[in-house]
C-alpha cells in the first residue's frame, strides 16, 4: 500500500464528522488528537489529514518542523507501514508523533528497530474528578486555603457559556491577550486565534466552557469538552489576575460540573514551562498520558 501526499486535505469543520465516526469505535486519550485541537490551531500547524481503510492519518507543519501522525482507528499494518515510510522520507528528526498508548505498545512490539523518544514537554496530566471537585486531605491545603481567600475577596458566580454571553467572553478574551502581549509573542498569538475559533465554532465542535464572574464581568474561562467516555479534557483555562485565587476556582468548578458525568478530567500538557509544570504538578495528577516520537538521527 502507497499513500501519496495529494491524498491529503486541509482539515475543515466538515471533517468532524470523520473524527467523530472513528473516535466513536477508538477512543482516543492524548489531547493534541482531538479534532478541536487540530480545527483551532490550523494557522498554526497547517493540518491535513486523510483517510484510508477507516484509519485517519494527520500531518502538521510549522515553521520548525514537518511531521505525520500515527494512524488514528483501529490497527491497520499496511496503513502504518504506508505512513512510517511517508514518515521517513520527510528526513526529519522528529517525522512521526506517537500520542496514544496503544501505537506506542503496537511500535515497540513490531518495530522495535525504529528509536522512539519521549518528549515530557507534551505529556498530558490526568487528574480524577472527584479530587479536582473536592480537593481532600493535606496534600491540597494549601489550595483549599487560597480558595478560601479568594471566595472571601471576590464573590463571584459561575456560568455556563452560551450565545447569551458569547460576546462577553470575546471581550474577555481581549482583555487577557492585552495583559499578556499577545501579539508579541508567536505561541500566544496563535493560542489567542485558537481560542476565538473555539468560540465562533463552540456549538459546531461540540465545546462547553464556564465563565467565573467577578464585579458583574467574567474573571475566568474554561472550554472543556468529552475526549473518551470516561474522560473531559480542558482545552482552555484563563483568568485575569484581578482576584488571587480565581484560577483555582475556575479548575475547581469545571471539575464540579464535570463530576457526575467523567471519571477523569485531561488537562493537557505544560508544554515545558516552568510555572505551567508546578502548577499542574500542584494538583497531582492520576496519570500521564505520554507522547513519543520516532527520532530520526
Amino acid at each position: 500500500m502507497k499513500i501519496h501526499e495529494d491524498d491529503f486535505h486541509p482539515i475543515s469543520l466538515e471533517d468532524k464528522k470523520i473524527f467523530d465516526r472513528i473516535y466513536s469505535r477508538n477512543p482516543i486519550f492524548h489531547s493534541e488528537n482531538t479534532f478541536a485541537t487540530l480545527f483551532c490551531w490550523r494557522k498554526y500547524g497547517h493540518y491535513s489529514l486523510c483517510e484510508h481503510d477507516g484509519c485517519l492519518i494527520i500531518k502538521g507543519e510549522t515553521e520548525d518542523y514537518r511531521s505525520y501522525r500515527f494512524p488514528l482507528g483501529h490497527i491497520c499494518p499496511d496503513v502504518i507501514e504506508a505512513t512510517i515510510n511517508l514518515a521517513l522520507d520527510l528526513d526529519e528528526e522528529a517525522p512521526l508523533i506517537i500520542l496514544e498508548p496503544g501505537q506506542y505498545q503496537w511500535m515497540q512490539k513490531n518495530k522495535p528497530e525504529l528509536k522512539l523518544k519521549p518528549d515530557r514537554n507534551f505529556f498530558d496530566y490526568v487528574y480524577r474528578t472527584d479530587i479536582l471537585a473536592t480537593l481532600p486531605g493535606q496534600d491540597y491545603l494549601t489550595l483549599r486555603k487560597h480558595l478560601n481567600k479568594f471566595r472571601k475577596k471576590c464573590p463571584s458566580t459561575v456560568n455556563q457559556i452560551d450565545e447569551s454571553n458569547m460576546d462577553e467572553v470575546l471581550e474577555f478574551l481581549m482583555k487577557w491577550c492585552q495583559q499578556r502581549e499577545c501579539d508579541k509573542y508567536t505561541i500566544l498569538k496563535h493560542e489567542k486565534e485558537a481560542i476565538k475559533e473555539a468560540i465562533s465554532n463552540f456549538k459546531e465542535i461540540g465545546l462547553s466552557g464556564l465563565t467565573i464572574n467577578t464585579k458583574d464581568s467574567v474573571g475566568a474561562i474554561s472550554i472543556f469538552e468529552e475526549l473518551n467516555p470516561s474522560t473531559a479534557v480542558v482545552h482552555y483555562e484563563k483568568a485575569l489576575p484581578d482576584c488571587e485565587g480565581i484560577y483555582k476556582e475556575i479548575n475547581m468548578q469545571t471539575a464540579i460540573f464535570l463530576q457526575n458525568q467523567y471519571t477523569y478530567i485531561n488537562r493537557e500538557s505544560d508544554m515545558g514551562i516552568p510555572g505551567l509544570r508546578e502548577a499542574k504538578e500542584r494538583y497531582h495528577p492520576d496519570h500521564m498520558v505520554e507522547l513519543y516520537y520516532l527520532d530520526n538521527n
